[in-house]
């Protein structure tokens, strides 16, 4: 297993959450409603507002490809209120992202990943990420596309796995 093979798939779908986002702003101008609305809308009492769902989608991309590399991730304080606001934090990430290189995660899949959640024990990189960080991040980037698709914006299952690269 090279780690380096999901970092591209955690950029594509943090790609494709941006994308949802720009039509939740279409769909909120075109029934003429404030977009930054949906920011604290959630699919059941309980669980996150979208905010904390695209927060938590990146923090899971953001560490995994510094955990895996020896990178520092970027520090974001969790402060959006806008749609705007986390428009950028994507961005934010998908930067970072793009400055892991195959050479960084070269071992990342035996390394010692020690999260402070893991109350001071670790997993090894390659168990972290197909057990803990994948499954993580694919329930909030799914949370957060039902949020806006159960509020009315137009996505379907292609804005959520976005294009192929096909081949003729």
């Amino acid at each position: 297993m090279n780690a380096f093979d999901f970092l591209p798939q955690y950029a594509k779908m943090l790609h494709n959450l941006d994308l949802c986002l720009e039509k939740a702003i279409a769909h909120a101008k075109a029934k003429s409603f404030e977009v930054d609305t949906l920011v604290q809308a959630r699919l059941a009492p309980d669980q996150y507002a979208l905010d904390r769902q695209i927060q938590s989608a990146c923090d899971s991309a953001k560490f995994s490809a510094a955990y895996l590399s020896g990178k520092q991730a970027p520090a974001h304080p969790d402060t959006e209120k806008t749609i705007a606001e986390l428009r950028t934090r994507i961005k934010s990430c998908l930067a970072f992202l793009e400055t892991v290189t195959a050479a960084d995660v070269v071992g990342g899949e035996d390394r010692k990943v020690a999260p402070k959640w893991l109350g001071g024990k670790w997993v090894k990189g390659d168990q972290f990420l197909v057990q803990a960080s994948l499954p993580n991040f694919y329930f909030h980037v799914t949370t957060a596309y039902s949020i806006l698709r159960h509020n009315g914006v137009d996505v379907g299952k292609m804005d959520f796995m976005g294009s192929l690269p096909l081949r003729d």
